[in-house]
């Protein structure tokens, strides 16, 4: 029953792993097709690779998600940090109710919803203060809206299992609380901090429905350009650029989970 029963479970895990990575296995190896038809198999060649290159519209607008991603990362990280740690260590301030709604409403609020209010909300503001005007600001500001609130829900379960003896072992041996945070606090927080940054960073690289609602006309993100050109006719470009986001996600990750590794090697040691 036992042997069965494994054989189930591996086959489930397999059938899971296939359904999920050779869809994204399948876009690396057509970015190298030599048929214009996405489909056909026809050869190797890096042809479509060297059209990307040269296609100064396509690359404009890579470079415009990952500024608006590096940005988003860094500023939800720390926004939504500071209210994950003040939700769990301040239980008890006023308006933590409010804080905690409003963490929550991007979570399950719909995203046409979130990109109607924040539209108005830069026009609004556009036609009194003359600022934002849409664009990168606008986009960067959107993003960080809806990040925030998914940093804040995993420092949060950070937290609630945190060690707080350690913290207040250091105070009794004479370290001040800025000391006790950047050496004690946040090399815990750490794995959390890291997983929150990647989360943001995905987050905002492939988001489509919201920024269409912020965007101005001269500001085409990676997937606004993609998803305008698929009306077309999916092409081999659109491959190698996926292709390259996954490249760049996958050295992330690798380089970040190997920092954590060495860091959990050291604690340990």
């Amino acid at each position: 029953m036992s042997n069965a029963r494994s054989r189930w479970l591996l086959s489930g895990l397999v059938f899971g792993y296939a359904f999920l990575y050779l869809p994204i296995l399948s876009v690396v190896v057509y970015s190298f097709n030599e048929s214009r038809l996405v489909t056909v198999w026809s050869g190797f060649s890096f042809k479509w690779w060297a059209a990307v290159l040269h296609n100064e519209t396509l690359l404009d607008a890579a470079w415009l998600s990952l500024q608006i991603a590096f940005v988003n990362a860094w500023a939800a990280t720390i926004l939504g940090t500071i209210a994950g740690m003040a939700l769990v260590r301040l239980p008890r301030f006023r308006g933590r109710t409010l804080l905690a709604a409003l963490i929550a409403a991007p979570l399950v609020m719909p995203e046409v919803v979130m990109g109607i209010a924040t539209l108005l909300l830069f026009v609004g503001s556009e036609r009194l203060v003359g600022w934002p005007q849409r664009g990168f600001t606008t986009i960067a500001i959107a993003h960080i809206t809806f990040s925030l609130a998914y940093v804040a829900v995993i420092i949060q379960s950070r937290m609630r299992d945190f060690d707080r003896s350690l913290e207040e072992a250091a105070m009794d041996l004479g370290a001040r609380p800025a000391r006790v945070f950047w050496s004690i606090t946040l090399p815990l927080m750490r794995p959390a901090v890291v997983a929150g940054w990647l989360l943001a960073f995905t987050l905002s690289l492939d988001d489509l429905i919201l920024t269409q609602f912020v965007a101005g006309p001269a500001s085409q993100t990676l997937p606004m350009q993609i998803y305008s050109s698929i009306r077309l006719g999916v092409s081999p470009q659109i491959n190698v650029l996926a292709t390259m986001v996954i490249g760049i996600v996958v050295a992330f990750v690798v380089i970040l989970g190997s920092v954590l590794l060495r860091d959990a090697r050291r604690s340990r040691t």
